[in-house]
Order: structure tokens, then C-alpha cells, then sequence
């Protein structure tokens, strides 16, 4: 896993202040908790490490969301298991909803209700396990569509703040 950036990065406000106002004004959803796990998921992947950080017991990167599923059921570990299930959750609502587009030409649409279905069912699965997120995973799981709508609203406004193609200066890379 990269390391995370830190609280005071400008990143950190960027993307609350989007979120917050995205699902707020577009979404009706007020919700700090959410709105802040849906915003500090922003933040951590946007050192790409973090969204490959599911490794299996040899230390290979798990690239795809049914060999994410199998090493979250394989554990013997309820931690490993929560944290499994919570990154399928997390890597398939930023999937579905900043980036849809990757998922496939010609297959998006299946693909997409497939990220989907298995995001709802992994917040689901981790909401289950202690902790004080378990609320917020439950949430995400009920309203997992609705927040991935949410995130492609905030990638939107994120874009619109970009300077114009060819220059030098991006927001984001």
C-alpha cells in the first residue's frame, strides 16, 4: 500500500468540498459520514498504489474483483476479511462511478451491473464484521448506485476545474 496522503494536503479539501457540495446540491444527502467516506476514498486512491493493494498470499497485486473475493473468503483472518471485502466495495464504486468507461468497451454495461452488484454485496459482507464503520458500509451498500452517481457528478465539477487541453498545469494526473 502507498502511503497516504496526509490530512493537511490540499487534495483532502478539494475533494470534501466537492463531495460535500455534489451530494448535498445534486443528491439531497447531508450526511457527514458518508459523504466523508465517499471523499477520504477519493483521497487514498489517488496514489494508484492503494488501488491495487490487495496482494494474495505470494504478494502478487489482485487486479480483478473475483480474485479480491476469493482471498477475502479464503482468510481464516476476520480482519483480513473485512478489509478485503471493504476494498471490493471501495474499488467498485470508484470504478463505477469516476471512471465507468474503463470497464470495457462493448461490455460496460454488463461489467458495470456486475461492479455493482459485487460492491453492494462486499459493503454488505464488511458492514458485518466490528467497527465503527459499519453504519457508513451499510449505508454505501443500500445506496451503493446513488453514490456512484454522486462520485461521476464530482469527477464533473473536478474536470471542469482543469485548466484546457494542452496546457502544462492539471489537477489531476
Amino acid at each position: 500500500m502507498t502511503a497516504p496522503l496526509s490530512h493537511d494536503h490540499p487534495l483532502h479539501r478539494l475533494f470534501r468540498g466537492l463531495t460535500e457540495h455534489t451530494f448535498l446540491a445534486e443528491l439531497g444527502i447531508g450526511d457527514p459520514s458518508l459523504v466523508g467516506y465517499v471523499s477520504d476514498l477519493l483521497v487514498r486512491f489517488v496514489p494508484s498504489g492503494n488501488v491495487w493493494r490487495v496482494r494474495d498470499r505470494q504478494g502478487r497485486v489482485l487486479t480483478e474483483v473475483v480474485t479480491m473475493l476469493a482471498e477475502a473468503e479464503a482468510s481464516e483472518d476476520d480482519d483480513r476479511r473485512r478489509d478485503c471485502y471493504r476494498h471490493v466495495g471501495d474499488f467498485t464504486l470508484f470504478w463505477t462511478g469516476v471512471f465507468p468507461e474503463s470497464l470495457g468497451a462493448g461490455q460496460t454495461s454488463a461489467r458495470l451491473v456486475e461492479y455493482q452488484r459485487q460492491g453492494k454485496r462486499s459493503y454488505l459482507l464488511a458492514s458485518t464484521f466490528e467497527g465503527e464503520a459499519a453504519p457508513v458500509l451499510r449505508r454505501l451498500s443500500v445506496e451503493f448506485e446513488l453514490c456512484a452517481f454522486g462520485l461521476s457528478r464530482v469527477r464533473k465539477e473536478w474536470e471542469r476545474l482543469e485548466p484546457p487541453p494542452g496546457t502544462s498545469a492539471r489537477l489531476i494526473a
